[in-house]
C-alpha cells in the first residue's frame, strides 16, 4: 500500500475508531473499570495521533479523500480531511482526551460504577465520534448523520444521574436539537430537490446555476439549523439554562466543542457552497447582536458556571463576524478563534468543576478565600480567564487582533461597527471574569465577612471554602494540560495563524476541495 493510499485510509479512523471502542465497552458493561478507562484513554490518545498525522498531510499534500462502501462522490459519501478539518480535529482530539483524563479520577466517573450499566465512556465516545464525522463529512446529509450521532451521545451525558435540574435541562437541550434537526432535514429536502444531489462538492459546482430565491430560501434554512447548534442569537437563549447543570466534564466537552461544530458548519456552508452571499450583511447584524446581548448576560451573572456559558455566546459573535466578512483575512480569524476558543472555554469549565468538587458551589456571593485555600485552582483560572479576555500577548488577544484588522480592510460603516463592538465585548468579558475572579479567589472567605448579606441565601456560619476535601493529582494535571496547550497558542501563534490563513484561502477557492472529491475543478 503506498503512501497516499494509506494516508486516505486513515481519514475515517477519528470516526470508525471511537464507535467501535463504545461497542466495545458496552459489551464489557460496568465490569473492569481500569480496563474501560485504559481502552477510553487509548481510543482517544490515538485518535489525537492520526489527527496530526491527517493534518501535516493535508497541509502538505491537499484534501485527502476516503469513500465509505467504495462508492465515489457524488452517489457515495465521502470523508474529506482538508485543512480546516484536520485543524480543528487535532484541537477537538486533545480537548476530549484531557476531558477524558479528567473524568477517569473524578466523582462523575465515580457515580458511573454505581449506574445499572457502564453508560458514561460509551456515550462520550459516541459523541466525540459524531463530532470527529461532522469535521471530516463531505455529504450534507452523512452531516445530518454526524449531527444526530454527537446528539445522541450529548442527550446521555447532559442528563446523567437523573437530577431534577439536568432532567429539566436537557428537555430544553433536546427541544432545541430536535428543532435544529427538523429544519435541516427540511433544507436538504429542498436542496435535493433543486440540484439533485447533497454532496458538497458537487453543490459547489449547482448552487450557482439556481435561481437566486431558491439559493437565497436553502441557504437561511441551514444558516437556522446551524445556528441553534452554534448558539448564536436570537436562537442562543437555551444554552445558559442547559449547559451549568451538567457534570463539568460534560458541560466542558459541550461547550467547547458542540457549539463549535454548528460554527465549523457555517464556515464550511458559506465559504465552499455560497461564497460571497447576499446573507453575510445578515450575518454581521446576527455577530453584534451576539457580541452584546451574551457579554451583557455574563456581566450580569454571579454563578461561575451561567457567566461562563453568557461568555460562551458571545464570543460565538466573534467567530460569526469572521465569516461575515467573507474575505480571507476574516475566514482565517474566524478560524484561529475557533481553535483558541475550544481550549479556552473547555478548560474553564473544566476549572469551575475543580471548584465545585473544593467548596459544593459555584455562586461567587458564597465563595471567597480561594486564592489561599487553594492557589493552584486560582492560577488555573486565573490564566485562561485573561486569555478568553484577550489580554496581549495572549492567543485571545491575537484572534481579536486578526477579526479588527480584517474589520477595517473590509471596511464600510457595519464592518467597523462590529470591529467596536468587538472591543466593547471584550473589555465587559475582562470585567465579568476578572470580577467573579475577585470575589471567588481573591476576597477572604465569608467567615471573615460577618456583616455581609447574601440576597435569597441564609448563611449557617459554613464557610464553602473550607473543606478537606484533597483533588486528585489526575484532575489537576489534566486541567494544566489543557492551560498549558491554550498558552502553546500564544507561543506558537506565528505557524497557527500561517495555518489558519492557508486554510481561509483553500476554503475560499474551493478548487482544492472540488478536484480532491469529484477529480475535476469547480
Amino acid at each position: 500500500m503506498d503512501g497516499p493510499i494509506l494516508l486516505e485510509s486513515l481519514v475515517c479512523v477519528p470516526v470508525l475508531l471511537p464507535l467501535l471502542a463504545a461497542g466495545v465497552k458496552l459489551a464489557i458493561g460496568a465490569r473492569l473499570r481500569r480496563l474501560q478507562s485504559f481502552i477510553s484513554l487509548g481510543t482517544l490518545g490515538l485518535s489525537l495521533a492520526v489527527s496530526v498525522v491527517l493534518l501535516v498531510a493535508a497541509d502538505t499534500r491537499g484534501p485527502l479523500v476516503t469513500e465509505l462502501g467504495g462508492w465515489g462522490a457524488p452517489v457515495g459519501i465521502c470523508l474529506v480531511a482538508d485543512r480546516l478539518s484536520t485543524l480543528v480535529l487535532v484541537v477537538s482530539s486533545a480537548v476530549t482526551f484531557c476531558v477524558m483524563a479528567y473524568s477517569v479520577t473524578s466523582a462523575y466517573d465515580e457515580q458511573e460504577h454505581d449506574a445499572p450499566m457502564a453508560i458514561f465512556h460509551p456515550a462520550f465516545l459516541v459523541m466525540v465520534a459524531g463530532v470527529a464525522d461532522a469535521f471530516l463529512s463531505g455529504d450534507l446529509f452523512n452531516l445530518f448523520v454526524a449531527f444526530e450521532l454527537l446528539l445522541s451521545g450529548s442527550y446521555v451525558l447532559l442528563t446523567f444521574g437523573g437530577t431534577e435540574s439536568r432532567i429539566r435541562a436537557g428537555a430544553t437541550y433536546t427541544v432545541m436539537a430536535l428543532a435544529s434537526s427538523m429544519l435541516f432535514l427540511i433544507a436538504l429536502a429542498v436542496t435535493y430537490g433543486a440540484t439533485g444531489t447533497l454532496s458538497m462538492a458537487q453543490l459547489a459546482e449547482r448552487f450557482s446555476t439556481l435561481p437566486a430565491q431558491v439559493r437565497t430560501l436553502v441557504e437561511l434554512t441551514l444558516l437556522l439549523a446551524f445556528a441553534i447548534k452554534a448558539a448564536i442569537f436570537p436562537v442562543s437563549a437555551w444554552l445558559p439554562d442547559s449547559y451549568p447543570t451538567a457534570p463539568a466534564p460534560a458541560t466542558a466537552v459541550f461547550a467547547g466543542l458542540l457549539t463549535k461544530v454548528g460554527v465549523y458548519s457555517i464556515i464550511r456552508l458559506e465559504a465552499l457552497l455560497f461564497p460571497g452571499g447576499p446573507v453575510s450583511t445578515l450575518l454581521m447584524w446576527v455577530a453584534l447582536a451576539t457580541l452584546l446581548t451574551g457579554v451583557l448576560g455574563a456581566v450580569a451573572q454571579t454563578d461561575m458556571k451561567r457567566m461562563l456559558s453568557f461568555t460562551l455566546v458571545s464570543h460565538i459573535g466573534y467567530m460569526v463576524f469572521g465569516v461575515a466578512l467573507s474575505t480571507v483575512a476574516g475566514l482565517a480569524g474566524a478560524i484561529f478563534y475557533v481553535v483558541h476558543h475550544i481550549t479556552v472555554q473547555t478548560s474553564l469549565f473544566l476549572v469551575t468543576g475543580l471548584v465545585e468538587r473544593r467548596t459544593g458551589t459555584t455562586s461567587v456571593t458564597r465563595l471567597g478565600g480561594l486564592m489561599t485555600a487553594s492557589p493552584l485552582i486560582a492560577v488555573l483560572f486565573f490564566v485562561p480567564a485573561m486569555n478568553l479576555s484577550g489580554i496581549p500577548p495572549m492567543s485571545g488577544f491575537l484572534g481579536k487582533l486578526m477579526l479588527v484588522q480584517a474589520g477595517f480592510a473590509r471596511g464600510g460603516w457595519l464592518p467597523v461597527t462590529l470591529v467596536a463592538a468587538g472591543l466593547v465585548t471584550s473589555l465587559l468579558t475582562l470585567y465579568a471574569v476578572a470580577k467573579t475572579w475577585g470575589k471567588a479567589f481573591w476576597r477572604g472567605p465569608r467567615s471573615e465577612r460577618p456583616g455581609q448579606v447574601v440576597e435569597s441565601e441564609e448563611y449557617t456560619g459554613e464557610d464553602p471554602t473550607v473543606t478537606t476535601t484533597r483533588q486528585p493529582a489526575g484532575l489537576t494535571v489534566a486541567v494544566s494540560a489543557l492551560v498549558v496547550l491554550g498558552l502553546a497558542f500564544t507561543v506558537l501563534a506565528g505557524p497557527l495563524s500561517a495555518l489558519a490563513h492557508r486554510a481561509a484561502a483553500e476554503l475560499m477557492a474551493r478548487e482544492p476541495y472540488v478536484t480532491a472529491v469529484l477529480g475535476r475543478p469547480s
